[in-house]
């Protein structure tokens, strides 16, 4: 068996060979080829134990490409599905999220309209079996496996129900699971609208189009609020049709340079727009990446729409795919991505690291200053500085913890036990009882978390007790650390807000689902807010897209 894995690495080395005779790497290419044929043959001969070659190959395959940047990645055929799914958000199986707590999976929310929900499966169920055997001790990406499958085959899962006695059986029909790239679009008020988007995958654009159409159809619309928070990308061309509903055709959306000539190229908008005077605002925050940032930085640049929010994650890299032997595949990085304007607004140089092999960020001195079309300035390499910034504070660690231990999760799934219905998610909030209720629900319960200050304090302690001050200071250092623990117990009342959203949309989403889950979370949202209010000021918009017009 080792005898043949080697030969067919030497194919390969003759193959690749045969491919660069006319390049002029070609003797390096073939060389370091050679070396690690034959080190990958010597390790499967000689090692003390035995070796799984294909383990073996992979890790080094990963630890190669990780050398690169996060985004060149190697696929073998047991994860092509789950690559197929992240562009196209369909896959065959019950439509359910999953999370681990304690040594089983637990059901964290079943899909609306899929084969989980009908089957009646809620979140809270605890899977104790599927199809017989034990779930005890599998991990989220173990169980996902198991509970996918062909559309129209059966799988039968033994539960745990809060509030139930016993078990209960479920046998669950597999469906194709197409989850939605628009989850929630509506009209919000005095004739704004809102779409959310959720990523970029081989529909998206076909979503969002009937979502606008929809609006546009049904009301007076006007203005757009385009939510593309959290967004981590997908399909650039679906970013540039998208875009194109709101530019005319023969826009220039996006560039992209490579290595190669063939891999660079102008992409520009190939239909007439739907609404090309609509005002838009789209909302970003450090979560919108990639394609989120063509279309947000497109829309900027060619001054069409008011950006608001936090700044972008930073990700102006272009990936290809290429199919390799044995059904497996390579996602490799072909080229950076050029807003109209000329930016790119990649944020990190894989190319140059620190002594400690950390990729870095793009120097300051390295920025380059472009203009959009009516002149206003905007930067390369830090992502998509909004028009509109929003302030949002920082979460405390007890946010962390609350959810890191599962109880938001574990209370909602109790509220719903003695409660079978609620209001509409617009109009539910979590009264001042309801959350005592909570408050007494987690006081015997372990949320212990450190805070910044914490982590100071200690770092300080140990630093003053090598140098030998700690004696002197010891009595002011007990005094400080129980004056913040005092604080610290405050915290629950500090953070009331963000733990009665918290729980408002863990509440929401058991009644009303994703779509549900949204709705609730825009009733209090001050990007919603800050977006609504330029939208409708239009002198304030204008003044925001072209300062410069007298």
């Amino acid at each position: 068996m080792k005898r043949k894995i080697f030969i067919g690495i030497s194919v390969i080395v003759m193959l690749t060979t045969v491919a660069f005779t006319n390049n002029t790497d070609q003797f390096e290419l073939s060389k370091n080829l050679d070396i690690f044929a034959s080190l990958y043959r010597e390790l499967n001969m000689r090692y003390v134990d035995e070796t799984d070659p294909g383990k073996l190959m992979k890790t080094g395959i990963d630890a190669m490409l990780e050398s690169l940047d996060p985004y060149t990645n190697y696929y073998p055929e047991a994860e092509i599905e789950d690559y197929k799914f992240m562009q196209t958000g369909q896959y065959g199986g019950i439509g359910s999220a999953v999370h681990k707590i304690g040594d089983y999976c637990v059901i964290s929310e079943p899909y609306e309209g899929f084969a989980a929900q009908k089957a009646g499966l809620k979140a809270g169920d605890k899977i104790l079996e599927v199809n017989g055997l034990s779930a005890k001790g599998k991990n989220v990406g173990d169980l996902s496996k198991i509970l996918k499958g062909e559309p129209g085959s059966k799988v039968k899962v033994k539960i745990e129900r809060p509030g139930v006695n016993n078990p209960l059986d479920v046998e669950i029909i597999r469906e194709e699971i197409q989850v939605k790239s628009v989850p929630y679009y509506a009209m919000l008020k005095d004739g704004i609208g809102y779409i959310k988007l959720n990523g970029f995958t081989e529909k998206a654009g076909k979503e969002v189009k009937e979502a606008l159409q929809d609006l546009m159809k049904n009301n007076e619309l006007k203005g757009l609020v385009f939510d593309l928070r959290g967004n981590g990308g997908g399909l650039l061309r679906e970013s540039i049709d998208i875009v194109n509903f709101f530019v005319e055709r023969g826009t220039t959306i996006v560039e992209t340079k490579g290595k190669y000539t063939k891999l660079s190229e102008s992409r520009k908008t190939l239909n007439s727009a739907i609404a090309p005077k609509l005002p838009l605002t789209v909302l970003v925050d450090g979560g919108s990446a990639s394609a989120s940032e063509i279309v947000s930085g497109g829309l900027q640049d060619l001054d069409r729409a008011v950006i608001i929010g936090q700044k972008t994650y930073g990700k102006g890299l272009v990936q290809g795919t290429y199919n390799l032997s044995y059904n497996s595949m390579l996602k490799v990085t072909i080229a950076k991505y050029y807003t109209p304007s000329g930016r790119c607004i990649q944020k990190i140089d894989y190319g140059h690291r620190d002594d400690k092999g950390k990729a870095i960020k793009i120097a300051d001195s390295l920025k380059t200053t472009f203009k959009t079309k009516n002149g206003r300035e905007v930067i390369d390499g830090d992502g998509i500085k909004p028009d509109i910034e929003i302030e949002i504070e920082k979460n405390n660690p007890l946010l962390g913890a609350l959810l890191e231990k599962n109880h938001i999760f574990n209370f909602a799934t109790d509220y719903c036990v003695k409660h079978s219905t609620i209001g509409s998610a617009k109009t539910f909030e979590i009264s001042e009882e309801l959350y005592k209720e909570f408050v007494q629900y987690i006081s015997d319960k372990d949320y212990s978390y450190s805070t910044t200050s914490e982590k100071v304090l200690s770092d300080f302690k140990k630093t003053a007790g090598d140098e030998k001050y700690m004696d002197a200071i010891q009595l002011e250092y007990d005094a400080l650390i129980h004056k913040l623990q005092a604080q610290k117990n405050n915290d629950l009342n500090l953070c009331k807000d963000e733990i009665k959203e918290l729980l408002k949309a863990e509440i929401v989403s058991r009644y009303y689902y994703q779509k549900g889950r949204v709705e609730a979370s825009l009733v209090n949202d001050k990007y919603i807010k800050a977006a609504i209010d330029i939208l409708l000021n239009q002198e304030k918009y204008n003044s925001v897209l072209n300062p410069y017009n007298k």
